[in-house]
């Protein structure tokens, strides 16, 4: 009797469809891993981009930075693309690098566990169980959306929605409309819905370093010149990397050599002065925590909203969810129609990295594992403990810059090590103690140079720490994190076992 059983093996199993995915795919592919599958719980590639559809959804760094080096496009609206461009920017490297046939949407992975005997994982998902000789966890940190703990949440009798599961068949036109939280996402939703809501209640914690926005439409002259003009696209390719460059990884890493914090805090209260009337509404969507401590955000409008007459900034906190809408401390209540749950991801917490029990030969969890031991990787990719599996986006990995350069040198990575492991024919491979703890003195020993060491951190509110007062980025500048990626001594990794 044939087997009919859900049952099936590949070379290598990848775990998110967004860009990490993809680029990881296109990588693997390109050094001739062709026995790979691709599963993500969504619907179409993208990732991000692909759950996150809300009024005014973007990028927050420019165009020509938030793409592959290896496929670049003219064709952005704007030097700030829009949500839709990049969903159908993955879309297209789907098509052009041929990965339809890897890709498997609406699959979750329930589950992962190393078989130490055949060197093999065993992947639990939705659409029943594959095996891999190698497993690769692609999934994005701004995918899974973070609901708030707060009394009677779930009591609310309007309509409720988080911003990365935005409900478009609900209406705010003439609505009564709350929006919890003032991130980055919040940013760019709130100057969009404020001008057809009857009234818009935004409900801050911790106000947000909120910048100008270089963002302007390309136009057909632009996209042209990008396309034809000798050296105009590698001159913005450049420019823009720079401007990245400089407004993160500088800055928050190397905060005790560039001391320029002082200087950009300044400009961002003028400008701040500049676009809010109200004195009191200025003075609280002032932060008081140094300007790296938390996600900055670029936005040319949204500290204006504050000045229409139906928009209101609400300081108290919030006591309860009610039926009707929200009571705030100072006994306020107010009543809404919509409540729209923009407080962000789950980025640090122990189900979020992965989103699924991952389990080594020996029984331990990756999560409790890190919970207890506290984060730490090898370059952000392998953690040692767990063969034969690697992470795109794994703590002290990421420094900040375009998330591209780190899927690019991530991909890098284990391209390099699964070449190796070909080469030796082996079936086995796994980063060593030493090599992971090598990494992370020299990592940590640079935390001291950094911008979250400022006491006004604590204040923050920022996702970027840990519950242990951690914040798992890789404390290195773009070009350095791309040499290291591709140079790594092999020998720090033990590879064994051999193919049959």
């Amino acid at each position: 009797m044939p087997d009919t059983s859900p049952r099936r093996h590949h070379e290598i199993v990848i775990v998110g469809g967004g860009f990490s995915g993809l680029g990881t795919a296109i990588a693997l592919r390109k050094a001739g891993f062709d026995d790979l599958l691709i599963v993500d719980d969504g619907d179409g590639p993208g990732g991000t981009w692909q759950w996150n559809t809300y009024p005014g959804v973007a990028v927050d760094i420019p165009s020509f930075s938030y793409q592959f080096s290896f496929a670049q496009r003219s064709t952005w609206s704007r030097s700030y693309a829009p949500g839709r461009e990049l969903r159908a920017y993955a879309e297209q490297i789907v098509e052009e690098y041929g990965l339809a046939p890897h890709l498997q949407f609406g699959t979750r992975v329930h589950g992962a566990l190393f078989d130490a005997s055949s060197a093999r994982w065993s992947v639990s998902t939705s659409a029943g169980e594959v095996t891999a000789r190698w497993l690769i966890h692609a999934g994005g940190p701004l995918s899974q959306p973070k609901l708030p703990d707060i009394e009677g949440i779930d009591t609310f009798e309007g309509a409720t929605m988080h911003t990365s599961r935005w409900k478009h068949d609900v209406s705010l036109a003439g609505k009564r409309v709350g929006v919890i939280g003032t991130g980055a996402t919040a940013v760019q939703v709130v100057p969009e819905i404020a001008p057809e809501v009857d009234h818009l209640a935004v409900f801050q914690r911790t106000p947000i370093w909120c910048l100008p926005k270089p963002d302007f439409p390309l136009g057909r002259v632009g996209r042209a010149c990008l396309d034809t003009v000798p050296g105009v696209r590698q001159i913005a390719r450049l420019a823009s990397q720079a401007f990245v460059e400089a407004t993160f990884p500088v800055l928050a890493h190397f905060h005790k050599w560039v001391p320029a914090t002082a200087a950009l805090q300044v400009a961002a209260r003028r400008y701040i002065a500049a676009q809010v009337r109200d004195p009191a509404t200025r003075d609280a969507l002032t932060p008081t925590y140094a300007l790296g401590c938390k996600r900055p955000s670029f936005h040319n409008s949204y500290l204006s909203t504050f000045n229409r007459d139906n928009v209101s900034l609400q300081t108290a906190s919030i006591e309860a969810i009610t039926p009707g809408g929200i009571r705030t401390s100072d006994g306020v209540q107010h009543e809404l129609d919509v409540l729209v749950l923009a407080t962000g991801f789950k980025v640090t917490d122990r189900d979020a990295l992965p989103t699924y029990p991952l389990t080594s030969a020996d029984g331990t969890d990756l999560a409790e594992h890190w919970e207890t031991e506290r984060f730490h990787t090898y370059q952000g990719v392998a953690t040692a403990g767990f063969p034969n599996f690697f992470t795109v986006f794994g703590p002290y990995g990421y420094n900040g810059a375009s998330f591209f350069t780190l899927v690019e040198n991530s991909a890098a990575h284990i391209v390099r090590v699964l070449t190796e492991a070909r080469r030796r024919r082996a079936t086995f491979a796994e980063v060593t103690s030493a090599a992971q703890e090598q990494y992370m003195s020299a990592i940590l020993a640079r935390r001291s140079w950094q911008v979250f060491t400022d006491p006004t951190c604590a204040g923050a509110n920022s996702y970027y720490f840990t519950r242990n007062g951690d914040v798992p980025f890789r404390a290195s500048t773009t070009p350095e994190a791309a040499w290291r990626s591709r140079r790594f001594p092999l020998a720090d990794y033990a590879f064994g076992g051999r193919a049959g």
